[in-house]
């Protein structure tokens, strides 16, 4: 033996006893410093394996820096939030949001290196039996499932993703209602519906109503204990036809070029005069108007780099968009197609009081419906046209072929046939002159 080896020394790291008999790794990182387990070991021949796995980690880069993992998941999803690219506002919102409600009170003071797939499902289980939905845990857990790939995969804070639970980040949501054609021109003509007549407070604290019948002003025999419960009446009787009413058509358009243009609110509330062109039957998005939790209302672009596309829009609703744009559009290209009630953007909360959004789709048998529905009542007419996948993505503005294969039936041919489908549909529509029922998606 050369004088000065020592028999059974480590190539790799060091094992030292400790004063209360267990033992103890220690070893040199990438950077040269020395890390020293924070575990301890019983027997010597554990921790020499323990350092063994340390090493083959070390060769195959797949070593993380224990120190790293220490810090906690709340600062480093806040981080991860703040530096992450190409989010909209709103979906900052959304993940600020749910980092607050359903990730930090469970798991934010956990360190990183700390997490476990069964801390995981453990949090999931938790989020699930204190009355969080199913689609609301799937968010979070594919939000938090993000923010652990990136510290696993580019940071290499920790080894692997510990987000492993099969079917956690699905979600099932509710079958969305499809309107008929008959249903959508009956709710574009009674948002603009107002019942004629006043309510005022009498003496004893009650309400009369007022109401105009055939042209002449008369007075309802009943007392209302309440505001709210005169005005109901009024509209009831509006709707029973004992109650003359009036029609406000400037949103009349909104709901027909969203319907059959496949726009979203963004993107409808942010159009200008200059996007729609009446002659060639097209309407251009270019931009998207974005409601923070704030109030903020952002202009950006639209939701995808798809979102930016030139529609094309079905003859048989020209002649409203003709109405609307020679009688509540300004003359400047860029003045807003459907402004709000002071002239600036309209935001989706003053749309839906001013239409009465929530009681007129109620009265229709249609309680629930979203505006949203719209989009999706007119990316179904699209695809019964028989178009093609990539001419279904264009029209609707989706970067997403499983969002648009949604839609999708048997499918061949381009926009022009697609909005001439539409038109179609609509004309036979008219000729049936049917009122349509509630048609469900399948």
């Amino acid at each position: 033996m050369a004088k000065g080896s020592k028999p059974n020394r480590r190539r790799f790291g060091n094992v030292r006893q400790l004063p209360s008999g267990r033992y103890q790794v220690s070893y040199l990182g990438p950077d040269g410093r020395r890390r020293t387990g924070s575990e301890t070991y019983e027997r010597k021949g554990d921790a020499e394996r323990a350092l063994t796995l340390i090493e083959a980690k070390l060769i195959a880069g797949e070593w993380t820096d224990p120190d790293r993992g220490k810090i906690k998941l709340k600062d480093y999803a806040e981080t991860w939030i703040s530096q992450r690219p190409g989010l909209r506002p709103r979906t900052v919102d959304l993940y600020t949001w749910l980092l607050n409600k359903h990730i930090t009170p469970y798991l934010g003071a956990a360190q990183l290196g700390k997490l476990s797939t069964a801390m995981i499902r453990q949090w999931r289980a938790d989020l699930l039996g204190n009355g969080v939905s199913v689609s609301m845990a799937a968010k979070a857990y594919r939000l938090l499932r993000a923010v652990l790939m990136t510290a696993a995969e580019d940071d290499h804070i920790i080894p692997r993703n510990p987000c492993r639970i099969r079917g956690a980040g699905d979600e099932h949501p509710e079958e969305r209602p499809v309107l008929t054609v008959a249903q959508i021109f009956e709710l574009a003509d009674r948002i603009g519906r107002r019942p004629l007549g006043n309510v005022r407070k009498v003496t004893n604290g009650a309400y009369r109503l007022r109401f105009q019948r055939h042209g002449e002003m008369r007075t309802h025999p009943e007392v209302f204990a309440s505001r709210g419960e005169a005005e109901r009446a009024l509209w009831g009787m509006m709707r029973d036809g004992r109650a003359d009413s009036s029609q406000d058509r400037r949103f009349r358009a909104l709901v027909l070029l969203a319907t059959f243009a496949s726009l979203r609110w963004g993107e409808v509330s942010a159009l200008r005069r200059s996007d729609l062109d009446v002659e060639a039957a097209t309407v251009r998005v270019r931009a998207a108007f974005v409601e923070r939790s704030t109030g903020e209302l952002v202009l950006g672009p639209p939701k995808s780099k798809a979102g930016r596309r030139v529609v094309g829009v079905p003859q048989a609703i020209i002649p409203a968009l003709r109405e609307h744009l020679n009688t509540y559009v300004g003359k400047e290209p860029d003045a807003l197609l459907f402004p709000g009630a002071k002239g600036g953007p309209l935001r989706r909360s003053g749309f839906n009081t001013r239409t009465r959004w929530v009681g007129v789709v109620s009265d229709m048998g249609m309680r629930g419906l979203h505006f949203h529905d719209l989009r999706h009542t007119g990316n179904m007419l699209a695809a019964e046209s028989g178009a093609g996948l990539k001419d279904l993505m264009a029209r609707m503005g989706h970067d997403n072929v499983r969002a648009a294969m949604i839609y999708q039936h048997a499918v061949r041919g381009a926009d022009k046939a697609i909005t001439d489908a539409i038109d179609r549909h609509i004309g036979r529509a008219d000729d049936e002159g049917s009122p349509g029922v509630l048609a469900p998606l399948g």
